[in-house]
């Protein structure tokens, strides 16, 4: 029997729930929004009529696949982050509210200097962190830089899509190495690199563990390779006075602490997520003279 789009909305949030899926009724939505081909308030509006039994059957074979496992950001190919609506595949990491307290701590940041300032998104992904952070300070030049080619192109249709041709540039670097000579005199250098310890990728979650991209996840062996390399190796990339902030897991940032004031880096701080959690440790690099 035919099946109005709230049946399929109510069933799909039931299933999600019984699932365990935290976000069941945004799932449901965004799912039902993409084999429909409606935006929100369309699905709204037509929620009491029947559903084609090819938009049904759409629906349905997405839902499958989510049931099984699959990401919903990778099903639809695109995730909100920070305001802005990004393309994802499985070459990047789905963008997550918790790095959203990385954009807010480098827009704080920024607001005091003054302008034009330069920023620096390393360890890109997606390049949601840059992105979020041209979008609201209209005055700054944003580089984007990734190691993986495949982020790479995701970055580039990102800010094609998000309209920041004129403000954001991707450029190849790996993180590991030190910075080429094009990457320096950055006022601000933002990283959320990979930092799972390498035996607990294997413990994470089946829908990260599956399915997101494993480089972008292994942080050696106690999930601290990136932040030690980062730290000694980019410092050089910052302006006297400039600040590196980097998201951490939820028990590392004492440890991220150490690594930065090893390094030099002055006036550490660091801020909680929404959540709760020890999220973003920010340290910056000495002005010039002082002791």
């Amino acid at each position: 029997m035919p099946a109005t789009y709230n049946d399929l909305y109510l069933d799909a949030r039931k299933a999600l729930k019984g699932a365990g899926v935290e976000q069941a009724q945004l799932e449901a939505r965004e799912l039902l929004c993409f084999a429909s081909g409606k935006d929100r308030k369309e699905l709204i509006r037509d929620l009491p009529l029947y559903a084609s039994d090819g938009v049904a059957r759409r629906f349905r074979e997405l839902m499958n696949r989510r049931m099984a496992g699959e990401p919903v950001a990778y099903l639809i190919g695109e995730w909100e982050f920070y305001g802005l609506t990004l393309d994802v595949c499985r070459d990047v990491l789905i963008p997550r509210p918790d790095t959203e307290t990385l954009v807010e701590r480098g827009i704080l940041f920024l607001r005091d200097l003054p302008e034009p300032v330069r920023v620096l998104d390393l360890c890109a992904g997606s390049g949601c962190v840059g992105l979020a952070i041209a979008d609201n300070c209209p005055n700054t030049r944003v580089i984007l830089a990734e190691w993986s080619e495949d982020a790479l192109r995701v970055c580039r249709q990102n800010i094609r899509r998000c309209g920041l041709t004129d403000q954001v540039n991707p450029v190849q670097a790996d993180a590991l190495e030190p910075p080429p000579r094009i990457l320096r005199d950055f006022d601000l250098i933002l990283c959320n690199p990979p930092y799972i310890p390498t035996l607990e990728v294997g413990r994470l979650d089946p829908s990260v563990r599956d399915y997101e991209p494993r480089m972008a996840l292994d942080g050696g062996e106690d999930g601290l390779k990136f932040y030690r390399a980062v730290a000694r190796k980019w410092k050089r990339a910052l302006r006297p006075g400039g600040k590196l902030a980097f998201e951490v897991g939820y028990d590392q940032a004492p440890a991220v602490e150490y690594i930065l004031a090893e390094n030099g880096f002055v006036d550490i701080q660091t801020t909680m997520d929404p959540g709760m959690h020890w999220r973003v440790v920010e340290g910056s690099a000495e002005e010039a003279g002082s002791e």
